[in-house]
């Protein structure tokens, strides 16, 4: 895959304009007669972010002919249904930078964090109920649940060094990937495509978002907090075992393994410098890499079926993005 199948960022530019559209619906259906919802749900809307996901939704729709008004509903809906899972991420983890700004927990507490999103979470079901299609309310809330699970199952994995590759990666699929997969569904419903088509969609969005979270993981361990938004360690400190460290501790010494897994089990980052040291020594940054390469190429793959458009060629870019970049 190379860069030079669409200019770069042209998916941002393709999308500009629906994008602005979706902002407004955000600000409109954020609208609540209870002042700390406004507060906080403002707060952490307005903290910016890649919002790839909405814009995924976009970009298949376009890519499929669709100007339906729906789309920007429903991406607003998908945005709000992620803003929801990272209040409650936040407060479970016990986070307190993201985006490069305090969490809302740490500004105004774990337990408003958690009622307004869940605030997010009906609203978003509100919003989907007005489109009148019972598909997409069943690809959502579909998606919400398996999302549910995939945060129970990563909180049964903290701590835990002795999880497997297998695993790991199944906590991406369910917490991280159902919402990639749900956006290019609905992008190709709205559309009324089939179901082929619908199929290999998904399977781009399942994809890109796999490759998202892998780069994700691999970056806690190779990049800056500025560059994040987040602390850098904060995997580590969180005791989540994640592919550089399996990776690591696989290809590891005896005692570079006990102690990467006592850090693990300890949630410890006192050694961090040393334990960033043995992944990047052990090439574990480098297979974490490629297993996203992998996912990003199977991206590509599955957009054979959509016709050739400057939208097709710019998910195609995007699929080149999100292994080629720094936060």
């Amino acid at each position: 895959m190379t860069s030079s199948s669409a200019p770069i960022a042209s998916y941002r530019q393709l999308s500009a304009t629906d994008m602005a559209e979706v902002d407004q619906v955000i600000h409109r259906r954020l609208a609540s007669q209870v002042a700390l919802v406004n507060q906080i749900s403002h707060y952490i809307v307005n903290a910016g972010g890649k919002r790839v996901r909405p814009m995924l939704l976009l970009l298949i729709a376009r890519a499929l002919g669709s100007d339906s008004t729906q789309r920007h509903e429903l991406a607003a809906v998908v945005e709000f249904i992620h803003t929801a899972t990272l209040l409650h991420d936040d407060v479970v983890d016990e986070s307190d930078l993201r985006r490069g700004r305090k969490t809302a927990n740490a500004m105004f507490g774990n337990a408003a964090s958690v009622l307004v999103g869940d605030f997010l979470y009906s609203r978003a079901f509100q919003m989907m109920v007005l489109t009148n299609r019972m598909r997409v309310m069943e690809i959502l809330a579909e998606a919400t649940n398996v999302i549910a699970e995939g945060e129970v199952l990563q909180l049964m994995n903290m701590h835990d060094p002795d999880i497997t590759v297998d695993d790991y990666l199944r906590v991406i699929e369910y917490k991280t990937a159902k919402l990639f997969e749900a956006s290019a569904r609905l992008g190709a419903v709205i559309t009324d495509a089939t179901p082929d088509v619908e199929e290999a969609c998904a399977a781009y969005g399942r994809a890109l978002g796999t490759a998202f979270q892998l780069i994700d993981d691999l970056l806690d361990y190779e990049g800056s907090t500025a560059e994040l938004g987040k602390n850098i360690g904060d995997d580590l400190r969180e005791g989540k075992p994640t592919l550089p460290l399996l990776v690591a501790m696989q290809r590891g010494t005896a005692e570079q393994r006990e102690m990467i897994r006592n850090a693990i089990i300890n949630g410890e980052v006192e050694r961090m410098v040393e334990i960033v040291a043995i992944v990047k020594a052990t090439g574990a940054l480098e297979a974490t890499r490629e297993a996203a390469q992998a996912q990003a190429e199977l991206a590509k793959g599955c957009l054979a079926s959509l016709p050739d458009s400057e939208y097709r060629q710019a998910l195609l870019q995007l699929s080149f993005d999100s292994i080629h970049r720094s936060s």
